[in-house]
């Protein structure tokens, strides 16, 4: 585990549809990766279908950036899991994929999350928070912090029954549910579970990791910053390339300046950005 990165091979590579179910009002679709390293958490691929993708000059054009939300290494190579929403063109053709059909990848792209002893020395626990299709980077992360016995507190929130999905990601583990409609655990947000946990003694012993819509995120961020709380926000921003070149993914930084989140993230500390709240963000 490392703030670092895992490097990709160069160019876009074809991986195999071995599953594609259904996960609530999600879809959670693996592959085959038979050529690339097992990526870090919190690292994200660039997506397309094989076939029907932008044939006869209609959307989608470009590939979409999407988090990998779980790993295993196989004989055949690394499948990688995917938990994606039918909210447009491109993740409505890669939610119709079936066992067999190629998927189009570029990656592990970005930075992942970084040990709680290297955001903050003193640091001993986790504490996980995830919105929507935002949890899919926690799943991950949550696996290979339990793999490390770094102690981890999981809340997970949802709009509603119908933006709802992707728990069995979080199998063998406590999570702490929040939704707004209050069809599951606490009715409201999952930031009203936060703030309970950043009121307690020990809150300054951990680190917060989050992912989810930008409004939340926002919200993590002042919590952590207002309590002096250290916090990593996995950020979500449009993406064309995926490796800089096209800066439409740029974040403003304290003190002036940007980032570029597909290059200098997509996870970054709280304390680094001026707001969570980036335009454009969600897949289509």
């Amino acid at each position: 585990m490392s703030g670092g990165r895992t490097l990709a091979p160069l160019g876009r590579r074809r991986a195999e549809v071995s599953a594609n179910d259904v996960s609530g009002g999600y879809r959670i679709v693996s592959a085959v990766d038979p050529d690339g390293p097992d990526p870090d958490a919190g690292q994200f691929y660039m997506l397309a279908a094989e076939t029907a993708w932008g044939s006869a000059g209609e959307r989608p054009y470009l590939p979409r950036a999407f988090s990998v939300a779980a790993t295993e290494r196989t004989a055949a190579g690394v499948r990688l899991d995917f938990l994606l929403e039918d909210v447009g063109p491109g993740t409505g053709r890669l939610a119709t994929l079936e066992p067999g059909e190629g998927l189009m990848l570029h990656g592990p792209l970005g930075r992942g999350f970084s040990t709680p002893r290297e955001v903050s020395p003193g640091a001993a626990g986790a504490i996980l928070v995830g919105g929507g299709i935002g949890l899919a980077p926690l799943a991950i992360w949550r696996e290979r912090l339990a793999a490390a016995n770094v102690p981890v507190r999981t809340l997970l929130g949802f709009r509603d029954r119908e933006h709802a999905g992707g728990m069995e990601l979080f199998r063998c583990c406590e999570v702490r549910l929040a939704s707004e409609d209050g069809h599951a655990g606490h009715r409201g947000y999952v930031t009203d579970l936060l703030g309970v946990l950043l009121e307690g003694d020990a809150a300054g012993t951990g680190v917060v990791y989050s992912c989810g819509p930008p409004a939340m995120l926002e919200a993590v961020r002042k919590m952590c910053a207002e309590r002096g709380v250290a916090c990593e926000l996995a950020l979500e921003s449009p993406m064309a390339c995926g490796f800089g070149a096209c800066f439409g993914c740029a974040v403003p930084l304290v003190g002036g300046g940007y980032m570029r989140l597909c290059v200098d993230g997509p996870v970054v500390r709280g304390e680094q950005i001026e707001t969570a709240l980036v335009a454009g963000s969600g897949h289509r």
